[in-house]
């Protein structure tokens, strides 16, 4: 089966942790541990976030005087590239030398008038009080939003359009390659019809949209967004939150989920959902694994012609039962068509 897992910023750095090397070499292993079975049993494409990274390195950039800061284009494929190559080698570490492994830099087409470029909501960098994103709002012109109890940069997050180049991708794949790209989103380039050229522009794409789009012009069999939280919330930050266990897009479209999060997501998955009727899931990396396991008995009982309900117990039943005693309030957001 082939599968697209893209792994969230906050999978690969936790929550409030600065972003180290070392500590993103452990959290990548950890990663890496998680994502073993899948790539012996299955045909890989990872994707990743790069948000904290490449908003340290903007910082980074600021702290030369008289320096010319990088633009987000050149950041972006900077961070794909030192993130690639964590990934890379650390699960080529567990799958030894037999298994290839490659990074791609990817370029992604987006439209120059969205609405991104004006009002922007992508977070990228690290937490700061008040006091010091004042500072740095005043220093450089920064845009901040608050993300839980402390603020964070915010930079043009434009809805994808095209991924250039799939050919390369398929290659790999059909040579038995676990591949990684679209890291962080991809490169933003935008189009120019005269010369039929591209640029790059400063943006930071969403990785799970542009995840979401790859996963449907490849296309994959599944799309897995892994994360810090086992599914979808409803009502979350309250005493009535739940996690949605199966949904479907047209339920979707009917609920609120905040654009910095949670929102991009469930998008994604919507998407991959409507093009290719195949299964989208957004759960926990430590339960990856598992929850691919599931989905794959979900589509095996299906194909045999059970019923969508029937194929959905089965799913419960076979990831609780490979989850080390795990129960069934941490099972993950499963989407599908009716």
């Amino acid at each position: 089966m082939k599968l697209l897992v893209a792994l969230g910023g906050n999978a690969l750095l936790k929550r409030g942790e600065f972003p180290s090397t070392s500590s993103q070499r452990e959290n990548t292993r950890m990663a890496a541990r998680a994502l073993e079975k899948i790539a012996r049993e299955h045909q890989l494409i990872l994707s990743h976030g790069n948000g904290p990274q490449v908003g340290l390195l903007a910082m980074q950039a600021e702290c030369y005087a008289g320096a010319e800061a990088y633009p987000f284009d050149v950041m972006c494929a900077a961070t794909a590239g030192m993130i690639g190559y964590m990934i890379e080698q650390e699960l080529g570490n567990l799958l030894g030398y037999d298994v290839p492994i490659a990074t791609l830099l990817t370029r992604v087409a987006v439209d120059p008038d969205d609405p991104e470029f004006s009002a922007p909501t992508k977070f990228v960098g690290t937490a700061v009080d008040d006091d010091e994103a004042e500072t740095l709002s005043n220093a450089h012109g920064w845009q901040f939003r608050r993300d839980g109890d402390k603020l964070r940069r915010v930079v043009p997050s434009p809805t994808p359009q095209r991924i250039i180049w799939h050919r390369p991708i398929r290659w790999l794949l059909d040579n038995h390659a676990v591949v990684i790209c679209a890291g962080g989103g991809g490169i933003p380039v935008v189009h120019n019809a005269e010369d039929d050229s591209y640029r790059g522009v400063e943006a930071v794409i969403d990785k799970d949209r542009a995840s979401g789009l790859l996963a449907s012009e490849i296309p994959s069999d599944m799309f897995v967004i892994a994360t810090d939280v086992d599914g979808v919330y409803l009502d979350y930050g309250t005493d009535r939150q739940r996690v949605l266990r199966r949904t479907t897009p047209a339920e979707l479209d009917a609920l609120n989920f905040s654009s910095g999060s949670m929102g991009p997501k469930v998008d994604a998955a919507c998407l991959f959902v409507r093009r290719t009727g195949k299964p989208a899931v957004i759960g926990s990396l430590d339960h990856i694994a598992d929850i691919v396991a599931g989905i794959v008995a979900l589509l095996s009982v299906w194909a045999m012609g059970g019923s969508l309900l029937s194929a959905y117990v089965a799913t419960i039943t076979n990831a609780v039962r490979g989850s080390r005693g795990r129960t069934k309030d941490s099972m993950p957001s499963i989407t599908m068509d009716e």
